[in-house]
Parts: C-alpha cells; structure tokens; sequence
C-alpha cells in the first residue's frame, strides 16, 4: 500500500497532460494509478469511499491548487 505522498507524486507526473485534457474535473488516484475522473468532489468521494473505504486515497480537482485540511476534519470520528 502507497501513502499520501506517493499519491501526490503520481498525480504530478501526469498533472500536465490531466490539466490538457480534464481542467476542472476531480480525479482518485490510488496505489499511484489514476481511478476515474469525476464532476464533483462529492462524486468522487463516494466512488473512492465505494471503492476502497477509508483509504488511503487521494481526491485532487485538476488544475486547482492543492486543499490542506486539518487532520481533525480528515480523521473526524464518529459517534458509534
């Protein structure tokens, strides 16, 4: 299993070709290979949580700067 950074690596090396092609959409990318393009975060998260669960994954809108979110809202635990 790849982490977080190694899919962030992956997603830059194709970056350019993506934003010639696919500006705007959202991508997952998973163990370094590209899942899907998407219209919406939302579409992509469900098909990445469909996939894959909890992850590790990474949801990138093509051609938008990188989105930090605190860990707190990355690892929000719900109430059982």
């Amino acid at each position: 299993m790849t982490g977080i950074d190694e899919e962030i690596a992956a997603y830059e090396t194709m970056q350019a070709a993506l934003e010639s092609e696919h500006m705007g959409e959202w991508v997952v990318m998973r163990e370094r290979e590209l899942v899907g393009f998407y219209p919406t975060a939302e579409a992509a998260s469900a098909e990445a949580i469909k996939l894959f669960g909890r992850g590790p994954y990474l949801i990138r809108q093509v051609g938008a700067p990188p989105l930090r979110l605190p860990v707190s809202v990355i690892y929000h635990r719900h109430a059982d």
